[in-house]
């Protein structure tokens, strides 16, 4: 890890991983949070209801449909319901590496404009992977005997 004045960089041995902003502190002594969904939604998933006092949480949605989905559902749901909704909103804007963050927002803010809360089975069958479309996998295994044919052909000989 490469500590920057204004970023982060990531390495794994000699190849950068990724870069991100650096959080500063503010001239009024609180800090300044940086934070990235895809980095705490498994922790959420776990325990969502940790979502409705996350002290970043504002930060943590990655765009303002998010932000402005929680707030809706928190006002016409119970909690623990709209905690887990919209963790399963976050789970699906990240799922597969689909990249669909921003057309779920879409979706998310014309349900809002609608009066319509973002219904969870409508997204996630518009933005899950399509089972079928996935191709099979033949896997063919080799009979261990081989190896042991490998073993004897090459006993002896010094590397």
């Amino acid at each position: 890890m490469r500590l920057y004045d204004d970023r982060l960089d990531v390495y794994l041995g000699a190849s950068l991983q990724m870069t991100m902003p650096r959080g500063r502190a503010r001239p009024n002594g609180k800090h300044g949070h940086v934070v990235d969904y895809r980095h705490v939604i498994h922790s959420l998933k776990r325990k969502p209801m940790a979502l409705l006092g996350l002290v970043y949480r504002d930060k943590l949605f990655p765009r303002q449909a998010y932000s402005r989905a929680f707030e809706a559902m928190v006002a016409k749901l119970p909690a623990r319901t709209a905690c887990r909704n919209m963790v399963d909103l976050l789970a699906l804007a990240l799922a597969h590496d689909r990249a669909c963050e921003g057309e779920l927002a879409e979706r998310i803010t014309l349900d809002l404009d609608g009066g319509r809360l973002p219904d969870m089975k409508v997204l996630r069958a518009l933005f899950m992977p399509d089972i079928a479309a996935l191709p099979e996998i033949i896997v063919s295994y080799t009979s261990l005997s081989l190896y042991d044919e490998l073993a004897t052909v090459f006993t002896g000989v010094a590397a």
